[in-house]
């Protein structure tokens, strides 16, 4: 399944109506949502839908398409060219976290809970271009370690830990809540590269016990 060319007039309707499904998905899941329903929701009629969409699967797979092309563009295009291993990771998480809790939230708890949904080369197309992102990932991790700004963690292990982090924020972000995307940003930013520990109680006088970071205390610009 691929996406077919269409009028820009055309592909603009279409964005709209694949933003109204995402939301009755979310709300009511995949199974539970009808494409009488959706049809209705887009103010149009069941057979007026189906001149933009060949089938519920196909609707479904054009969604999560849309969703990984708005994280291509929105984060890892804007990261790729980063020298820095380190600052390249901040900036994805950073950008990744401000996908999450913005605009595309739809788009990405479609991706993360009906993943199974799909069938055939359309599943195994989605989950190629999620793949892509967790290799980013560990190639960056890896990278950092060889380089010596970080310590010498697993990279699978640290690419699933950043998108443990960063995909569950939408089971507990409130665009009111007390926290805004930027303080939630700074935080995990903070927690995943400066580690938890404090120095002080990392480091037990007399031990000479290493800081528990992610960064070594140099790249990350402390005292060594």
């Amino acid at each position: 399944m691929t996406h077919s060319g269409r009028k820009q007039e055309d592909g603009e309707r279409y964005r709209a109506i694949l933003e109204t499904a995402a939301r009755l998905i979310c709300e009511r899941g995949y199974e539970g949502t009808s494409m009488q329903e959706i049809a209705a929701a887009c103010r149009m009629t069941k057979a007026g839908l189906y001149h933009h969409v060949q089938n519920k699967e196909q609707l479904l797979f054009d969604i999560m398409s849309y969703g990984m092309d708005a994280f291509e563009g929105q984060v890892l295009a804007k990261v790729r060219d980063i020298a820095d291993p380190v600052e390249r990771l901040r900036s994805c998480m950073r950008l990744n976290i401000d996908l999450v809790a913005g605009g595309f939230s739809k788009e990405v708890i479609i991706i993360l809970h009906e993943h199974a949904t799909l069938t055939g080369e359309a599943r195994a197309f989605i989950d190629g271009r999620k793949k892509n992102y967790v290799r980013f990932l560990e190639d960056s991790f890896a990278e950092a370690v060889r380089m010596g700004l970080a310590r010498p963690v697993q990279p699978t292990v640290a690419a699933f830990s950043f998108l443990g982090m960063v995909l569950w924020i939408y089971k507990w972000f409130q665009q009111d809540g007390r926290l805004s995307v930027q303080q939630i940003a700074d935080g995990m930013v903070d927690l995943l590269f400066n580690g938890v520990v404090s120095p002080a109680a990392a480091a037990p006088s007399g031990t000479g016990a290493p800081v528990l970071s992610l960064v070594p205390p140099v790249a990350a610009g402390g005292e060594s």
